[in-house]
């Protein structure tokens, strides 16, 4: 598959080929909707807690009496039927949000995310990206006059210039190709990657 290079500066500099494997497969939604919903839910901590009725404070001593009130007998304050009493089920520290997916599932969803992309013309390639300094207005210009405005850069290696530069750009994120998850390939408008990053990625997944 040929894909457009551009240069530095943002021109186009001719086309690159590109492995059929990983950037020319057919679009699986059901599979890629899988992966997105398996690494949003890897990500949860698990770290919201309820109390049971054990565990709920409350006062030992009988509500009311058992007979005469015409109420619905009650013998505690924390039963899971009273407001302030505690929960039947409670969702625990540790419990596990972890979805599995298959190493082959995974790189075939990741392909059919980047072939997708690459349809839409929202994966460019480009030589390479350097700053001089790690100062964000360089970074904005630069983007700017590409045209780019939401973009996930995918270097080849950890550009520490780069990285620092973005830190302050809501739409603009830095990372390596082992980094790159679907959540982001999904979310950002363009996804910009340099001829080192592709290389790695057709190694990871083709």
């Amino acid at each position: 598959m040929e894909l457009k290079l551009l240069n530095a500066q943002g021109q186009a500099a001719g086309n690159i080929t590109a492995s059929d494997l990983v950037f020319a497969r057919d679009y699986n939604e059901p599979l890629v909707h899988q992966i997105v919903v398996a690494f949003q839910a890897n990500a949860r901590s698990g770290n919201r807690a309820q109390l049971t009725r054990a565990e709920v404070k409350h006062s030992t001593k009988k509500p009311f009496r058992q007979k005469g009130t015409g109420r619905a007998r009650a013998g505690m304050t924390s039963s899971p039927l009273w407001r302030g009493g505690g929960r039947i089920f409670p969702n625990k520290p540790d419990e596990n949000f972890s979805h599995k997916v298959n190493k082959k599932m995974y790189r075939a969803g990741m392909c059919s995310i980047f072939s997708q992309l690459a349809r839409e013309g929202r994966l460019l390639v480009v030589e390479d990206i350097n700053l001089e300094a790690p100062k964000t207005k360089i970074l904005a210009d630069k983007i700017k006059n590409m045209g780019l405005d939401s973009v996930l850069l995918v270097t080849e290696n950890f550009n520490e210039n780069l990285y620092l530069a973005s830190r302050n750009l809501p739409k603009v994120a830095v990372v390596e190709p082992k980094y790159a998850d679907p959540v982001a390939l999904v979310h950002f408008d363009k996804v910009l990657v340099t001829k080192g990053a592709m290389t790695k990625l057709e190694e990871m997944f083709a």
